[in-house]
């Protein structure tokens, strides 16, 4: 049985990890924040102020840091897994004592003079931590019931706390990535249905202890037109918005619902709404294609990875980076629940702009070392 860390020593020089990043997910990650650029230029009235500028500076710092995490040796990050994991969870467990409530949840840190969201981080930990585990493990032990039990916890210790927060929308967002992780990793399906099969009597028993909030936004997604004034509000507005775009947009800075403030939250959560009514379905479809491609690189860098470690990783960002897209594209249609999810590299936000980043820093990081082998436990 062999179980080794970090594979055979392979160093590949500065120069020659510059020239091997991946330029065209670079470029794209560019044009698709651009978009984002745009619409948050447009929320403003035509301004750069207050939030497309800053937007701007917080992306040129984050592409930065991408780089930086790009270039680090994928071992380093194989070994600063679960050390990062832990700084999230002790984070997130700060939030309960000396968390700053914002829109009526507790869910940031002060750290200087800079507000921090410790789920968005805790998104990306958790992936690297799971796929730390599994590429620990052989795929005979990822078939044994009692081997899942420890990526469990991983996984219960941060839904447990975020739900807490409360922020159901991020809770099913780190669930749901931790189960990519594990359906990659080679977990059988009739696991998968016995959770599912589970968790679908619970969420009926679960409904009476959630708050009275996320109750009416279970009841106003079953039937929006019961509370048009009230708790039907958001998504009324975004479908109307919405349609009125119709294919070709009503122009650049040019949208009603959004301009006359009958759009609530179009810089964060429902900022495609305004996007499709300014530009209509055709500049929603180029958004889409754009998405698609950054979808097609991360899954095909994970694919490309010699290191099991490595596609993991890769396939676990990619997939979190798609239910973020899914969520809320979904949400504003009306197809989901209302939840707080932004939509990557579009809407406006410092924590989440910094970790989607980060992510594909770490998947760029899997494509330049994906030549790198690091051995797994085998019998």
């Amino acid at each position: 049985m062999l179980r080794e860390l970090g594979g055979a020593d392979k160093t590949i020089p500065l120069s020659r990890k510059i020239w091997d990043l991946n330029w065209g997910l670079v470029l794209l990650i560019c044009a698709t924040a651009s978009v984002g650029f745009l619409m948050l230029y447009s929320a403003a009235e035509g301004n750069l102020e207050p939030w497309a500028s800053r937007q701007m500076i917080r992306f040129a710092a984050g592409l930065c840091i991408m780089f930086v995490v790009a270039l680090t040796d994928i071992r380093i990050w194989l070994r600063l897994s679960y050390p990062f994991y832990a700084i999230a969870l002790l984070m997130l467990g700060a939030v309960e004592v000396m968390g700053v409530i914002g829109m009526g949840a507790r869910r940031w840190v002060e750290i200087g003079p800079i507000q921090v969201q410790p789920s968005e981080i805790m998104k990306i930990t958790l992936v690297m931590a799971i796929a730390r585990y599994f590429h620990d493990i052989s795929l005979e032990d990822v078939r044994r019931l009692r081997w899942l039990i420890p990526p469990l916890i991983l996984v219960a210790l941060p839904a447990a706390l975020v739900l807490r927060q409360p922020d159901l929308g991020t809770t099913l967002l780190l669930v749901a990535g931790a189960g990519i992780v594990f359906f990659v990793a080679g977990v059988q399906w009739w696991k998968f249905a016995l959770v599912i099969g589970t968790a679908i009597p619970s969420g009926f028993f679960a409904y009476q202890f959630l708050h009275e909030y996320q109750k009416k936004r279970i009841l106003i997604f079953l039937n929006p037109e019961s509370d048009p004034l009230g708790a039907g509000y958001h998504i009324m507005q975004s479908k109307i918005a919405l349609g009125s775009g119709g294919v070709f947009g009503k122009g650049f800075v040019q949208g009603t619902q959004s301009h006359l403030n009958y759009l609530p939250e179009m810089r964060t959560d429902f900022i495609f709404s305004m996007l499709a009514e300014e530009f209509g379905m055709i500049g929603g479809l180029i958004l889409f294609a754009l998405y698609i491609l950054l979808l097609a690189y991360g899954y095909a860098i994970a694919f490309r990875s010699q290191n099991h470690f490595g596609r993991l990783l890769a396939l676990g960002l990619t997939g979190v980076f798609f239910l973020y897209i899914f969520i809320n594209i979904a949400m504003v249609m009306g197809l989901v629940p209302v939840v707080g999810v932004p939509l990557p590299l579009i809407s406006y936000g410092g924590t989440s702009m910094l970790t989607l980043l980060i992510s594909f820093g770490l998947i760029m990081s899997v494509y330049v070392h994906r030549d790198i082998e690091m051995q797994r436990k085998q019998y």
